[in-house]
């Protein structure tokens, strides 16, 4: 049973930073493609970024381009996403996946078998 733990998450004020984690047990980490994406009240489940098996390949949505950073310590089964110039849209749910598709790069929650907990990320003005 793959299990996701998420934390770091938090309040910041607007220009911010903070740092998620998300720690894996249960299965081979080195394995999956890890993804982050968030959910704001009222609206849909989104895509925010996603990471390589071995941490090679990365991408992210229009909307974090430039300001977050996802990496992966495969030796600790750890993802990391990195938050900078945070703003209050940014505001969410922040959830990590695992997925074994072999397509580069899955954006779709579907494409995403095991999913942790969340954690609450709030941006304030």
């Amino acid at each position: 049973q793959v299990q996701l733990v998420e934390s770091g998450g938090g309040l910041v004020q607007a220009g911010g930073s903070l740092r998620p984690s998300c720690a894996t047990s249960g299965g081979t980490f080195s394995r999956y493609v890890m993804g982050w994406f968030r959910q704001a009240p009222g609206k849909e489940r989104e895509f925010v970024a996603v990471i390589s098996w071995n941490g090679g390949n990365t991408a992210y949505a229009d909307s974090v381009k430039g300001r977050f950073t996802v990496s992966r310590d495969n030796a600790k089964n750890t993802v990391y996403l990195q938050m900078n110039s945070l703003k209050p849209e940014d505001t969410a749910v922040y959830y990590c996946a695992a997925s074994l598709r072999n397509r580069w790069y899955p954006a779709s929650p579907d494409e995403f078998a095991y999913w942790g907990q969340g954690t609450q990320v709030t941006v304030s003005s």
